[in-house]
């Protein structure tokens, strides 16, 4: 990701009244079920549960043990006194979800697991399976679980901004292009040279580069909607977005 261009403008107040994360901190504990404010909750969980499984395997839990944990966490987070957990921490969803695991981990694991396992309680639909496969193959590191957990939070984010401009770029008829350059997205070189692409394709270099400044400055604002979406205030936005560059 290239650290030396600026973002485009954040979210206005009005936009950040539907925001999901904001939604579900405004509406305070009391209104989360079964409102619009648990929905937002529920799709914020369904899109970063994976950095959480990885990061309960990272602290030693057998893949079984580690999705019991993972649905157990969810069920209490669900409850209406989660948001009791980490409060200070409630300002940036990310650093919410990790406080609030940590301390379900050292002290109530043991209750929400028997819980799960007793009366059936699935609160999201995971796809563990997937997740162990991909778990396998991420790279042996010295990364604490805290910084890997931000790796794959990073990917999780900008694998929901890719599939975003993908979709977009399919209901252009440009996806072909899309995937041809895409990868100049997140590097500063692609898998192939502006001068390759240019004589593949017919067109100029020139023409190449001008696609990708447009193409890198709508990534530039879809990554700042995503990023929005996981903080409280437009103001946090900055902080986050330099965090998750630093982690990667």
């Amino acid at each position: 990701m290239q650290q030396q261009e600026d973002y485009t403008e954040a979210p206005t107040p009005a936009q950040f009244r539907t925001t999901r994360w904001s939604v579900v901190l405004r509406a305070g504990v009391e209104q989360l079920s079964p409102t619009n404010e648990r929905q937002a909750l529920e799709e914020l969980c369904r899109t970063y549960w994976y950095p959480l499984y990885s990061f309960i395997r990272r602290k030693g839990h057998a893949p079984e043990v580690s999705e019991d944990l993972t649905q157990g966490f969810f069920l209490q987070l669900f409850a209406r006194n989660s948001f009791a957990v980490a409060s200070e921490e409630r300002g940036r969803f990310r650093t919410f979800l990790l406080c609030a695991l940590n301390h379900y981990l050292t002290n109530q694991w043991e209750m929400t697991r028997r819980q799960k396992r007793g009366g059936g309680v699935e609160v999201l639909s995971l796809d563990v399976a997937l997740a162990e496969a991909r778990f396998e193959r991420e790279p042996a590191t010295a990364d604490t679980p805290e910084r890997a957990f931000d790796r794959r939070w990073v990917e999780v984010l900008l694998g929901n901004v890719l599939a975003r401009l993908r979709a977009e770029a399919e209901a252009d008829g440009e996806v072909a292009r899309f995937d041809r350059l895409k990868s100049f997205l997140v590097e500063d070189r692609g898998e192939a040279t502006f001068q390759e692409i240019a004589a593949s394709t017919g067109s100029t270099e020139a023409a190449v580069k001008g696609v990708v400044r447009r193409m890198r400055a709508r990534f530039r604002e879809v990554l700042r909607e995503e990023v929005a979406h996981t903080v409280a205030s437009r103001d946090e936005i900055e902080l986050e977005l330099r965090h998750l560059i630093a982690s990667i």
